[in-house]
Protein backbone atom coordinates (compact mmCIF):
# COMPACT_ATOMS: atom_id res chain seq x y z
CA UNK A 1 0.00 0.00 0.00
CA UNK A 2 1.33 3.59 -0.89
CA UNK A 3 2.30 5.69 2.11
CA UNK A 4 -0.09 8.10 0.73
CA UNK A 5 -2.98 6.06 1.45
CA UNK A 6 -3.60 5.88 5.22
CA UNK A 7 -5.74 3.17 7.09
CA UNK A 8 -7.12 3.59 10.11
CA UNK A 9 -6.48 0.97 12.43
CA UNK A 10 -8.61 1.46 15.57
CA UNK A 11 -11.03 -1.08 17.71
CA UNK A 12 -13.83 1.85 17.91
CA UNK A 13 -13.27 2.39 14.08
CA UNK A 14 -13.50 -1.63 13.38
CA UNK A 15 -16.38 -1.93 15.37
CA UNK A 16 -18.49 1.12 13.91
CA UNK A 17 -17.62 -0.23 10.60
CA UNK A 18 -18.87 -3.52 11.40
CA UNK A 19 -22.00 -2.06 12.76
CA UNK A 20 -22.22 -0.60 9.21
CA UNK A 21 -22.30 -3.35 7.24
CA UNK A 22 -25.01 -5.37 8.71
CA UNK A 23 -28.37 -5.45 7.17
CA UNK A 24 -29.97 -5.01 10.25
CA UNK A 25 -28.50 -1.78 11.02
CA UNK A 26 -31.04 1.13 10.60
CA UNK A 27 -30.85 4.63 8.90
CA UNK A 28 -30.65 6.43 11.82
CA UNK A 29 -27.53 3.97 13.18
CA UNK A 30 -25.90 4.07 10.14
CA UNK A 31 -26.00 8.28 9.92
CA UNK A 32 -24.37 8.08 13.50
CA UNK A 33 -21.70 5.64 12.87
CA UNK A 34 -20.76 7.56 9.11
CA UNK A 35 -21.11 10.68 11.75
CA UNK A 36 -18.38 8.83 14.11
CA UNK A 37 -16.10 7.59 11.33
CA UNK A 38 -15.87 10.60 9.70
CA UNK A 39 -15.15 12.42 13.08
CA UNK A 40 -12.10 10.08 13.37
CA UNK A 41 -10.93 10.24 9.64
CA UNK A 42 -10.98 14.40 10.31
CA UNK A 43 -8.84 14.27 13.36
CA UNK A 44 -6.16 11.93 11.69
CA UNK A 45 -6.20 13.56 8.36
CA UNK A 46 -5.39 16.93 10.72
CA UNK A 47 -2.83 16.12 12.93
CA UNK A 48 0.48 18.21 9.99
CA UNK A 49 -2.16 21.20 10.04
CA UNK A 50 -0.13 24.05 10.10
CA UNK A 51 -0.30 26.43 12.98
CA UNK A 52 0.14 30.22 13.79
CA UNK A 53 0.50 31.76 17.13
CA UNK A 54 -1.46 34.44 18.34
CA UNK A 55 -1.43 36.81 21.74
CA UNK A 56 -4.48 36.16 23.87
CA UNK A 57 -5.93 37.27 27.15
CA UNK A 58 -7.93 34.53 29.41
CA UNK A 59 -9.68 35.74 32.42
CA UNK A 60 -6.42 35.09 34.75
CA UNK A 61 -3.33 36.27 32.60
CA UNK A 62 -2.11 36.81 29.31
CA UNK A 63 -1.50 33.90 27.21
CA UNK A 64 0.10 32.54 23.62
CA UNK A 65 -2.46 30.74 21.73
CA UNK A 66 -2.15 28.90 18.40
CA UNK A 67 -4.71 28.64 15.40
CA UNK A 68 -4.68 26.56 12.24
CA UNK A 69 -3.36 28.75 9.36
CA UNK A 70 -4.73 27.09 6.37
CA UNK A 71 -8.02 28.35 4.92
CA UNK A 72 -9.53 24.66 4.72
CA UNK A 73 -12.76 23.98 1.96
CA UNK A 74 -14.95 20.87 2.22
CA UNK A 75 -15.91 18.90 -0.75
CA UNK A 76 -18.60 16.45 -0.02
CA UNK A 77 -19.72 14.21 -3.42
CA UNK A 78 -23.79 14.46 -3.79
CA UNK A 79 -25.28 12.45 -2.30
CA UNK A 80 -24.20 10.59 0.03
CA UNK A 81 -20.87 12.50 0.81
CA UNK A 82 -23.10 14.57 2.88
CA UNK A 83 -23.11 11.84 5.32
CA UNK A 84 -19.93 13.38 6.03
CA UNK A 85 -20.12 16.62 6.10
CA UNK A 86 -21.32 17.92 9.30
CA UNK A 87 -18.85 15.50 10.75
CA UNK A 88 -16.25 17.61 9.72
CA UNK A 89 -18.22 20.89 10.25
CA UNK A 90 -17.75 19.95 13.75
CA UNK A 91 -13.80 19.94 13.55
CA UNK A 92 -13.73 23.11 11.31
CA UNK A 93 -17.08 25.15 11.71
CA UNK A 94 -15.93 28.21 9.23
CA UNK A 95 -15.45 25.73 6.52
CA UNK A 96 -17.08 26.63 3.24
CA UNK A 97 -18.65 23.54 1.72
CA UNK A 98 -18.77 23.29 -2.35
CA UNK A 99 -20.94 20.30 -3.41
CA UNK A 100 -19.58 17.90 -6.63
CA UNK A 101 -22.64 15.90 -8.21
CA UNK A 102 -21.10 12.80 -9.83
CA UNK A 103 -23.31 9.63 -10.07
CA UNK A 104 -21.96 6.10 -11.93
CA UNK A 105 -23.98 5.45 -15.18
CA UNK A 106 -25.27 1.69 -14.53
CA UNK A 107 -24.08 0.10 -17.55
CA UNK A 108 -20.36 1.64 -18.13
CA UNK A 109 -19.62 2.39 -14.31
CA UNK A 110 -18.70 5.55 -15.75
CA UNK A 111 -18.87 8.85 -13.91
CA UNK A 112 -21.36 11.29 -15.01
CA UNK A 113 -21.08 15.38 -13.25
CA UNK A 114 -24.15 16.46 -13.03
CA UNK A 115 -23.88 19.77 -10.63
CA UNK A 116 -20.71 21.60 -9.30
CA UNK A 117 -20.83 24.49 -6.54
CA UNK A 118 -17.27 25.37 -7.14
CA UNK A 119 -16.39 29.09 -7.64
CA UNK A 120 -14.60 30.42 -10.31
CA UNK A 121 -11.71 31.38 -8.07
CA UNK A 122 -10.71 28.85 -5.05
CA UNK A 123 -10.60 31.07 -1.87
CA UNK A 124 -9.35 28.09 0.45
CA UNK A 125 -5.39 26.66 0.85
CA UNK A 126 -6.69 23.27 1.33
CA UNK A 127 -9.39 21.00 0.34
CA UNK A 128 -11.01 17.78 2.12
CA UNK A 129 -13.13 15.64 -0.82
CA UNK A 130 -15.73 13.67 1.44
CA UNK A 131 -17.01 10.18 -0.30
CA UNK A 132 -17.73 7.51 2.20
CA UNK A 133 -17.37 4.96 -0.45
CA UNK A 134 -14.33 4.34 -3.09
CA UNK A 135 -15.51 1.28 -5.32
CA UNK A 136 -14.06 1.57 -8.59
CA UNK A 137 -12.73 4.71 -7.83
CA UNK A 138 -13.91 6.20 -10.83
CA UNK A 139 -16.10 9.09 -9.40
CA UNK A 140 -12.99 9.74 -6.89
CA UNK A 141 -10.94 10.44 -9.99
CA UNK A 142 -13.46 12.77 -11.75
CA UNK A 143 -13.45 14.99 -8.30
CA UNK A 144 -10.29 14.95 -8.67
CA UNK A 145 -9.73 16.41 -11.64
CA UNK A 146 -12.68 18.79 -11.31
CA UNK A 147 -10.85 20.19 -8.08
CA UNK A 148 -7.45 20.17 -9.39
CA UNK A 149 -8.52 21.92 -12.15
CA UNK A 150 -10.55 24.73 -9.83
CA UNK A 151 -6.89 25.64 -8.83
CA UNK A 152 -6.08 23.16 -5.59
CA UNK A 153 -3.01 21.28 -6.39
CA UNK A 154 -3.05 17.82 -5.50
CA UNK A 155 -0.67 17.95 -2.68
CA UNK A 156 -3.24 20.18 -0.82
CA UNK A 157 -6.08 18.28 -1.31
CA UNK A 158 -6.66 15.34 1.19
CA UNK A 159 -9.38 12.52 -0.10
CA UNK A 160 -11.81 11.21 2.73
CA UNK A 161 -13.28 7.83 2.98
CA UNK A 162 -15.38 5.36 5.12
CA UNK A 163 -14.50 2.14 2.97
CA UNK A 164 -12.51 1.69 -0.18
CA UNK A 165 -11.97 -1.32 -2.40
CA UNK A 166 -8.47 -2.33 -3.14
CA UNK A 167 -8.67 -1.96 -6.65
CA UNK A 168 -10.41 1.57 -6.38
CA UNK A 169 -7.59 2.85 -4.28
CA UNK A 170 -5.15 1.46 -6.99
CA UNK A 171 -7.19 3.59 -9.52
CA UNK A 172 -6.69 6.68 -8.02
CA UNK A 173 -3.36 6.27 -7.14
CA UNK A 174 -2.81 5.32 -10.59
CA UNK A 175 -4.78 8.33 -12.11
CA UNK A 176 -2.86 10.63 -9.30
CA UNK A 177 -0.08 9.49 -7.98
CA UNK A 178 0.51 10.49 -4.44
CA UNK A 179 -2.75 12.07 -3.61
CA UNK A 180 -3.52 11.64 0.55
CA UNK A 181 -5.84 9.45 1.00
CA UNK A 182 -7.98 8.44 4.44
CA UNK A 183 -9.77 5.86 4.82
CA UNK A 184 -11.39 3.49 7.59
CA UNK A 185 -11.07 0.19 5.81
CA UNK A 186 -10.28 -1.58 2.62
CA UNK A 187 -12.51 -4.32 1.41
CA UNK A 188 -10.31 -7.11 -1.30
CA UNK A 189 -12.79 -7.10 -4.18
CA UNK A 190 -15.25 -5.52 -6.27
CA UNK A 191 -18.93 -7.25 -7.78
CA UNK A 192 -18.84 -7.52 -11.49
CA UNK A 193 -21.63 -4.77 -10.96
CA UNK A 194 -18.78 -2.50 -9.44
CA UNK A 195 -19.92 -2.52 -5.73
CA UNK A 196 -17.83 -3.05 -2.88
CA UNK A 197 -18.11 -6.71 -1.27
CA UNK A 198 -19.06 -7.28 1.15
CA UNK A 199 -19.14 -3.81 1.38
CA UNK A 200 -21.87 -1.33 2.82
CA UNK A 201 -24.34 -1.44 0.21
CA UNK A 202 -25.67 1.56 -1.54
CA UNK A 203 -24.26 4.55 0.99
CA UNK A 204 -26.56 7.11 0.02
CA UNK A 205 -29.82 5.31 -0.06
CA UNK A 206 -28.93 3.89 3.90
CA UNK A 207 -28.06 6.93 4.93
CA UNK A 208 -31.29 8.93 3.92
CA UNK A 209 -33.50 5.38 4.08
CA UNK A 210 -34.46 4.84 0.31
CA UNK A 211 -33.56 1.85 0.45
CA UNK A 212 -36.11 -0.24 -1.70
CA UNK A 213 -38.20 -3.56 -0.85
CA UNK A 214 -36.41 -6.36 -2.57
Amino acid sequence: MSASIHILSHPLVSARLSKLRQTSTTSKEFREGIRDISILLGYEASRDLESVSFEGQSPVSSFIGTAVKPRIGLTPILRAGLGMTDSLLTLFPEAPVYHLGIYREKISLNPVEYYSKLPAEPPIDLCYLLDPLIATGGTAIAALHMIRDWGIPLSKIKLLCVLASQDGLAHVQAEFPGVEIWVAGVDPQLTEDGLIFPGLGDTGDRLFNTVKES
